[in-house]
């Protein structure tokens, strides 16, 4: 859903040249900036590390709910798979931006009690500690979609669906604590130009970059 919110604002914007999106299947969207690769094994990165030279940031959305996951399974497809990615990433363009997209209550002790938070904290630890130009762990909490975009995860998509009449008040009563994805789209390319004070931001660092 993420990466559906920062594509879009990519493709809109006048500063941006060209997009490469990267995933097991295709976008399925036409537009002359954006181009697409489509890998069905994320792991190897050898048989598509070529593509990704020369690009000034990198928007890491994929990832997996850890709902009914075993801690391995769940470590495999988020901590694995990413820091396979972004070893490469760094290997081929040491210039470029790294933005991770994490999650509110991630635990940077990597000691806590919350399986997915712990796992994720050691994500950030390890990304923070790469070659990149620059790297950014966003933290957002909860995200409201826009533009027709819907996550891939059912309970989301019912959660979304529930919310949608009261999304504007939600974003009025709680403005720290309630992004959409188009806000967080444009904080990405916002760190991507300027920077940020901060290498971890969570949901209000956000806001206030956009």
């Amino acid at each position: 859903m993420v990466g559906q919110g920062v594509l879009r604002e990519c493709l809109v914007a006048e500063d941006v040249e060209e997009v490469l999106a990267v995933g097991r299947t295709a976008t399925g969207l036409r537009d002359a900036k954006l181009r697409e690769l489509a890998v069905a094994d994320l792991f190897d990165t050898a048989a598509y590390a070529g593509e990704l030279v020369g690009f000034d940031a990198c928007f890491f959305c994929l990832g997996v709910s850890s709902a009914g996951m075993t801690e391995a399974s769940y470590t495999r497809l988020t901590y694995d798979l990413t820091m396979a990615i972004a070893e490469t990433m760094a290997w081929v363009s040491r210039s470029m931006t790294f933005v991770y997209v994490s999650g509110q209550g991630t635990d940077s002790s990597e000691r806590g009690g919350v399986m997915w938070a712990r796992v994720k904290g050691r994500l950030e630890n390890e990304l923070l500690g790469l070659p990149f130009r620059a790297a950014y762990m966003f933290r957002p909490g909860l995200i409201l979609p826009l533009d027709g975009i819907r996550s891939k995860t059912r309970s989301y998509r019912i959660l979304y669906g529930i919310l949608k009449p009261v999304g504007p008040l939600l974003r009025r009563a709680f403005s720290r604590q309630v992004l959409t994805t188009a806000e967080v789209g444009l904080a990405m390319l916002a760190v991507a130009r300027h920077g940020a004070a901060k290498r971890v931001l969570e949901t209000g660092d956000l806001r206030d970059l956009v």
